[in-house]
């Protein structure tokens, strides 16, 4: 039944007839096309006007800037989450694009894997929520009220696959942020988003949404504006695909806003005929049942966990929200060059927030005092004509289009392209081609973009943009929006106050350099403080050093850093949601570090250099110090040994060159260190899942902290016995036990040059030998002293091997050597040249110090066992035990009588007659 009394009653029952005769008359169709006309029926005849729009869209602009001269409402409802109006004043000290943010970081009521949370909801001077936004703070006696759902439900209602977001490169400034969407009108059922960019002979939608869309509606009146808006919301709302999960959470918000409107004129007594409702047309064409201010339907909000939420501005771009809402590249500046030239042709007049940033020009007369408000009239049926006739298509702009043509191959040819007169000629002439193959009268700046491409960008890019970005740059650019200083939070401005005496401007989004001398300037110190503390906190090319060093004990002389503070302005925003200052956002970022649950001791000792470095805390050291020494003894693998003894050593010199006494940290950690890498170190040389460099690391630990550890209480045996109750099998670890059992005393250097000299001579032990010198190589760590062993076993190895087991074998070498023990390698070279001979001349003669040397001619003097030498040594045997123990020889002295001459042994005989330059030397020594 057609319902004659609608104004939409004619139109209704033409699209019915239309259904009949081109789609055989199926129900479905029949019902889609009538339920639109019903919708849009529905919408107008609401008491509370609905104003639908779409975001960032021109020609919603444009006709919001018409409706409120017109209208002038006393009360604004706008579709915006309502914890964030406190911030829309803050616009005013703002260059436009910025995007309002709240931001969490302590969680309660969500999964801690979501932290951080953030919303933004970005904001252009070409949208209508701005211009209602500058009207309703502008205009006496207009109140402006947010009705959407607050943040926190935005996450309580979303799907947990779509809560948590991942990072988006490509989002830029609102970095992984969920945007709040104002008024998102695009097709949910895919399968009509490729028809309609087929048959409208584009590439994507916001080239369609442009075409088809913005430039008819951009010079209509009010009433078709809205009925068309009402109309695509409607068709995008009843072509969704089924089981849409969206669908459910956009009716309750809804919900959500009808209840707030209605809450708000009870509360106020507001009449709704002084009102507008800004929303999305995707919400204008609602059919839930709190739909209308006259429904008796209830919505029950549920509460708001326990999540803090911090509120603020961040900077916002047209790329980034581009990205971040998935729209064309380049059309969010397209359509900003669109809203300017409309503005110029209509000779309207938009609002703009006083003292804004960028708002020359047309702004100077945005507080003239309005004309009366012009009475409503009844809604007329302007559907019809709209979609019965062909749009108005505006005439060729010559004089625009030869301009964009001549100026992209002037900008082209600034960025290395080869382009000349003939090819602004062709871009012209292409962009009048293309638009007639795509039916239209007059090229867009899409037509345009593609013209360029086709004449100018030939095989390659020359530099660093293509042609299509230097298009968006000339239609408009990607213009980045900055939050003013007075919008900053406190730790923002606090360190733009500190950086003042750079002499910068740290506002600017360029790279700059800044120079310290403190020297000549010691007050620039405290900036000094300030930057290494961004350092940490900040993105690595926010605060980059260019000259000088932070590290226990050193401090520079002079500085130079390379500065992008604003282009990094969100980053800086974002910590003043964490502290009021830097140091306090460092200190929590610490302290949350070393607690965390995957925190090892390594990450604590970190922890502790970084405080000392930037926060010069000594309390706060040792509390994270005193964290350290929990997390090591809880630790049950020791992948993290190397970083711990390289980090435990720099910290205990530091200390011990600043302080009078070692913190009582460091000595629990000592002691807990030694006991506990003693414990775990049988176990490591037998685990495969253990690396010999952890397990070298390990025994460096008990070697370089045995006598501080001795001396605070613990016991060698504990370290002995844990060597000998370790058997490795793996040829790296043998080697590193060995060198191990040679630092305690178990054996001896013939014993360990001896089994070294048995490798070398096992032909089936020569493919694994370059493990077993990695193991040695690894042992230069806990035991320094082995570099001229090890030098040795190489040069053994190369000097014995035949070139068949050689050249195979050299290239595993070099590659274990080159993984596995790189940092060492320093060490072994310096050794390796203090043993080798220096000049090539001298290599001939060179004789290794490990070989054995040519025995001297006796001399034809008295026999050893007789004569003063003999005299001198009987008179002195400590001093041949002592030799004789070196050389691996033990025996006593036999008494008078015993052998064949007084006190003469024959070993020690033996012994003398083998080594008589020992003897010669001792002599010399003693005269």
């Amino acid at each position: 039944m057609i319902d004659q009394s609608s104004p939409f009653g004619s139109l209704r029952e033409q699209l019915l007839d239309a259904a009949e005769t081109f789609a055989g008359g199926p129900v479905e169709v029949a019902g889609i096309l009538s339920g639109m006309v019903d919708d849009v029926d529905r919408a107008l005849r609401e008491e509370l006007e609905i104003f639908p729009v779409c975001h960032h869209s021109p020609a919603s602009a444009l006709a919001m800037v018409r409706r409120l001269r017109e209208k002038q409402p006393k009360v604004i409802y706008l579709e915006l989450c309502e914890d964030l109006q406190p911030l829309l004043t803050e616009l005013r000290n703002c260059k436009l694009p910025v995007a309002v943010q709240a931001f969490a970081t302590d969680l309660d009521g969500f999964p801690k894997s979501w932290a951080p949370l953030s919303v933004v909801a970005p904001i252009t001077e070409a949208s209508a929520e701005y211009q209602a936004i500058a009207y309703a703070l502008e205009t006496p006696g207009v109140e402006l009220v947010l009705v959407d759902r607050s943040t926190d439900h935005v996450f309580q209602w979303a799907p947990e696959k779509e809560a948590k977001p991942k990072p988006d490169e490509g989002a830029g400034l609102h970095g992984d942020a969920v945007g709040v969407e104002i008024g998102d009108l695009r097709p949910r059922f895919a399968e009509l988003e490729e028809h309609l960019l087929h048959h409208g002979k584009v590439r994507h939608w916001s080239e369609w949404w442009d075409q088809y869309v913005e430039q008819p509606l951009s010079g209509a009146d009010y009433d078709t504006y809205r009925q068309v808006m009402v109309l695509i919301g409607s068709l995008f709302r009843r072509l969704r695909p089924e089981g849409d999960a969206r669908l459910s959470v956009d009716e309750d918000r809804e919900r959500y806003m009808w209840t707030r409107m209605r809450e708000h004129l009870a509360a106020s007594g507001a009449d709704p005929a002084d009102c507008l409702y800004v929303c999305g047309a995707f919400h204008a064409a609602s059919r839930v049942e709190q739909f209308g201010l006259r429904s008796t339907a209830t919505f029950e909000i549920s509460p708001r966990t326990g999540t803090k939420w911090l509120y603020g501005l961040i900077p916002s771009s047209h790329s980034a929200i581009e990205a971040q809402f998935g729209l064309a590249p380049g059309s969010v500046s397209i359509a900003a060059a669109t809203w300017n030239k409309a503005l110029t042709r209509s000779k309207l007049t938009p609002f703009r927030l006083a003292g804004q940033k960028g708002s020359a020009g047309k702004g100077s007369k945005r507080h003239a005092k309005l004309p009366p408000p012009a009475p409503q009239g009844e809604v007329a049926d302007k559907l019809t004509g709209f979609l019965s006739r062909p749009p108005a298509l505006d005439p060729l702009d010559e004089a625009e289009l030869l301009g964009w043509s001549v100026d992209i191959v002037r900008l082209a040819r600034r960025n290395g392209y080869l382009a000349s007169t003939a090819d602004a000629i062709a871009v012209y002439e292409t962009s009048i081609l293309l638009a007639g193959m795509r039916n239209r009268a007059r090229p867009t700046p899409y037509d345009f973009q593609d013209a360029a491409v086709t004449c100018i960008e030939k095989d390659v890019v020359p530099g660093r943009r293509d042609v299509r970005r230097l298009c968006e740059i000339l239609l408009g650019g990607d213009k980045i929006g900055e939050v003013g200083y007075d919008a900053l939070p406190p730790l923002a401005r606090d360190v733009y106050d500190r950086l003042a005496p750079l002499g910068l401007d740290l506002s600017k989004r360029t790279i700059q350099r800044a120079l310290l001398d403190f020297t000549a300037e010691p007050e620039l110190r405290p900036c000094s403080d300030v930057l290494w503390m961004l350092r940490y906190l900040l993105p690595s090319d926010a605060v980059r050093p260019i000259m000088g060093e932070r590290r226990l004990g050193e401090r520079s002389i002079q500085e130079s850093w390379d500065l992008a503070i604003g282009k990094y302005q969100r980053s800086i925003i974002e910590l003043g949601y964490e502290g009021v200052t830097v140091e306090q956002v460092l200190e929590q970022r610490l302290r949350r570090s070393v607690w965390d649950p995957k925190a090892t001791a390594s990450v604590a000792l970190a922890a502790v250099e970084d405080a000392i470095l930037f926060l010069g805390s000594r309390r706060f050291a040792d509390e994270l110090g005193e964290r350290a020494v929990e997390l090591l003894a809880a630790e049950r693998s020791v992948d993290d040994a190397p970083d711990v003894l390289r980090r435990i050593r720099r910290l205990l010199a530091h200390y011990r060159a600043t302080e009078p006494e070692l913190p009582a940290w460091c000595e629990k950690f000592v002691t807990s260190g030694y006991a506990h890498y003693c414990t775990l170190l049988p176990t490591a040389f037998v685990d495969d899942d253990t690396g010999v460099r952890q397990v070298g690391a390990m025994l460096g630990f008990l070697f370089h902290m045995e006598s501080l550890a001795l001396a605070l209480g613990c016991d060698r045996a504990q370290l002995e016995l844990a060597v000998q109750q370790s058997h490795p099998e793996s040829p790296a670890k043998v080697a590193l036990l060995w060198a191990a059992q040679h630092q305690l005393g178990l054996l001896p250097p013939a014993e360990l040059r001896s089994r070294c000299d048995e490798l070398l001579a096992n032909p089936l032990v020569i493919p694994s030998f370059p493990q077993y010198v990695i193991g040695f190589v690894q042992a230069l760590e806990p035991v320094p002293a082995l570099s001229g062993f090890v030098v040795e076993v190489i040069s053994k190895a190369f000097g014995r091997l035949p070139d068949s087991v050689l050249l195979p074998w050299l290239p595993k070498l070099i590659t274990a050597l080159r993984d596995g023990a790189a940092e060492l390698m320093p060490m072994l070279v310096r050794e390796a040249g203090r043993t080798f001979p220096g000049s090539l001349t001298a290599v001939d003669s060179w004789v290794p110090p490990w070989t054995a040397r040519p025995k001297p001619a006796a001399p034809a003097a008295a026999p050893v066992a007789g004569g003063p030498v003999a005299e001198l040594l009987r008179a002195h045997p400590a001093a041949c035990d002592a030799v004789a123990g070196v050389l691996g020889c033990s025996g006593e002295w036999l008494a008078p009588g015993e052998g064949a001459a007084p006190g003469a042994d024959p070993r020690v005989a033996a012994l003398l007659a083998a080594h008589p330059e020992s003897a010669l030397a001792v002599a010399g020594l003693l005269g």
